[in-house]
């Protein structure tokens, strides 16, 4: 099967779980086709990555299995505050979370730091990301973990999440720009989940559709309840939840998602405003709870951040039960330079799927 018929696979499973937006479809499938960037293809294609990666890579599809994130990628990091107010870093969506090999991540990673290296962002050699992704995952799983927050340590990430880019006024003057679309009514499950999720009742908020957020997602329906509270702006956000793209390449009839389960068991600081309730996760969107993207991340130390988000890996792939000593002596049979000869190999291989992908978009243009 390839990519067309796959994405028109995919997306038609995937209507059975919740209604797609198809004015985000044409967007995404636009974006996916950008004949300058391999990236936004990698980004919204995790469901053709879930089928060629364990054909491409069968040794690493045999590692040890953890409870994973699955879609992993360079622009899959943020913040958040927790429940002492205290800014944290790390995963920013489970939405592909599944009990993977634990290969599948570390590569995933690899391969999205080769690509992005185009765009300017965490220029580093590939021998020297895949380096710093294996010491920083090494390190945290041997430690039992290390949380990312932000207030007296971790200067570099620090510096990423208070970045000009992510001003508060910049950030609500971009996201009420919503209000400038027509109000709609969400339907009654999300209505409910998103006003439990404000800080107090009687708000009163304003709902809209919020179009073109993210990438790997899109489609989904995805709604925001914006209102006033005690001098300033309140957000909070509402994104249909079906099941990983790996259960769809697997033919599997599973139907739950992974998602809750990975959030709570991953070792860091809880964000207390993330939680999944009926068909919808939930989350605070605010200045500093938030993706980071490349345009913040190409402006710091590569190889330091890399280290972090290897380290903030283990810290998920530590939430299945022993998986830091079972994982610890699979690596240590690998040979040397093994996530780099992964990275190159399915590098080659998205570039394969995003040249087939062009040539019919191409000719619609």
């Amino acid at each position: 099967m390839d990519v067309v018929a796959a994405t028109a696979g995919y997306e038609a499973w995937l209507a059975m779980f919740c209604p797609l937006n198809v004015p985000d479809l044409t967007y995404k499938h636009a974006q996916m086709a950008d004949a300058n960037d391999a990236f936004p293809f990698f980004r919204g294609t995790y469901y053709r990555w879930a089928t060629l990666w364990p054909a491409a890579c069968p040794e690493l599809a045999a590692a040890p299995r953890v409870l994973a994130i699955g879609d992993l990628h360079v622009e899959n990091f943020g913040t958040w505050r927790d429940a002492d107010g205290r800014l944290c870093w790390g995963i920013n969506d489970f939405d592909e979370a599944d009990h993977l090999p634990y290969t599948d991540d570390l590569v995933r990673l690899a391969v999205s730091a080769r690509l992005v290296r185009k765009a300017g962002a965490l220029n580093t050699k590939t021998a020297d990301a895949c380096r710093a992704i294996l010491d920083g995952y090494r390190g945290a799983l041997a430690a039992g973990g290390t949380p990312f927050v932000l207030e007296e340590r971790h200067t570099e990430l620090r510096a990423v999440a208070t970045a000009t880019e992510r001003d508060p006024v910049r950030y609500w003057a971009k996201l009420t720009k919503l209000l400038d679309d027509p109000a709609v009514s969400p339907p009654p499950d999300a209505q409910a989940v998103l006003l439990r999720g404000l800080p107090t009742e009687g708000l009163n908020p304003a709902f809209r559709f919020r179009p073109r957020a993210g990438m790997g997602s899109l489609g989904r329906p995805r709604y925001v309840a914006i209102a006033d509270w005690s001098g300033g702006r309140v957000c909070r956000e509402a994104k249909a939840i079906a099941p990983a793209a790996t259960v769809w390449a697997s033919g599997s009839t599973e139907t739950t998602s992974k998602m809750a389960e990975a959030v709570a068991r991953a070792v860091r600081a809880p964000d207390p405003f993330y939680r999944a309730e009926g068909g919808w996760v939930i989350r605070r969107l605010a200045p500093h709870c938030s993706r980071i993207g490349l345009d913040s991340l190409g402006k710091v130390d590569a190889g330091r951040v890399l280290t972090a988000m290897g380290a903030e890996t283990a810290n998920v792939h530590l939430g299945t039960a022993k998986a830091g000593a079972t994982v610890l002596a699979d690596l240590a049979h690998r040979p040397t330079g093994w996530l780099e000869a992964a990275a190159r190999k399915m590098t080659d291989v998205i570039t394969q799927d995003w040249t087939a992908w062009r040539a019919p978009h191409r000719s619609k243009a």
